[in-house]
């Protein structure tokens, strides 16, 4: 039995013959209805609100230092958000080819880049749900605050704290968009999205010489001014350098395996 194979040329004639392609907007709103079509993916986002709930649960009720200020709850619940979605990110790639559904969808949108746009663009609505479901735990638990506590609710919060807040929820799951079209594999790209991280910061932060790759290139050290928005000055040259190595690296060479790979 012979098996097809699909090449970028066999996509450009496909696509000249294809009388309507979908839109990128469809595109995108298909790319999230497969975020939670499967089971990994639908217990993902269970997940990752139920951690964020735990998380705000676990300060309002065990922490003696709790200031009971949403600001203060929306900046705990952003961790295990921005460590569970780029997970999301990486199977919205992954599952493409773990699921064999790879040369299904590029023969229907023939043009790659188009359905590489919109996987970027449905991580990067997802990341802003994330941010909107953090933001509702921690409106519940600042509600709740006066109830279990002598404290009174605060409901401050500064735009710069949202708008980086949520730019690094962007940042981290599009890392794991980039993984997925590096890597084309779920397990291997989840394995080394939180692997080599990790690798990264022990080494450079056991090795004193290494103190300023750590300032300019460990994006989860970069990056922690960002959730109280207290980003400034030098802050956002380290970030964009660690960005570059953790995300623009990895996409663009991902992006062009793609576009080049023949897909069985």
């Amino acid at each position: 039995m012979s098996s097809t194979v699909l090449t970028p040329a066999d996509d450009r004639s496909r696509f000249q013959q294809s009388p309507s392609a979908p839109s990128l907007l469809q595109l995108v709103r298909v790319e999230l209805r497969k975020s939670a079509d499967t089971r990994a993916g639908r217990w993902l986002l269970v997940a990752i609100a139920a951690a964020a709930l735990l998380v705000v649960g676990l300060q309002l009720f065990f922490d003696d230092g709790v200031d009971g200020s949403f600001a203060y709850f929306f900046t705990a619940s952003q961790f295990p958000v921005g460590l569970l979605l780029p997970v999301l990110g990486i199977l919205l790639v992954t599952s493409e080819w773990s699921q064999r559904t790879a040369m299904t969808t590029f023969a229907l949108v023939p043009r790659r880049s188009q359905v590489l746009t919109a996987k970027v663009l449905a991580a990067t609505v997802l990341a802003v749900l994330g941010v909107l479901a953090a933001a509702a735990v921690s409106a519940l638990a600042t509600a709740l605050t006066p109830v279990v506590t002598d404290l009174e609710a605060g409901w401050e919060l500064s735009g710069a704290q949202l708008a980086q807040v949520l730019l690094v929820q962007i940042v981290y799951v599009l890392v794991g968009v980039a993984f997925g079209m590096l890597l084309l594999s779920s397990p291997l790209a989840i394995v080394l999205y939180f692997l080599l991280p990790t690798v990264f910061t022990i080494l450079v932060s056991t090795v004193g010489a290494l103190d300023w790759v750590q300032n300019w290139l460990d994006l989860s050290m970069t990056t922690i001014p960002m959730y109280e928005g207290q980003l400034d000055g030098q802050g956002w040259a380290q970030v964009g350098t660690s960005v570059a190595l953790w995300l623009l690296l990895p996409l663009v060479v991902g992006w062009l395996r793609i576009q080049r790979a023949e897909i069985a």
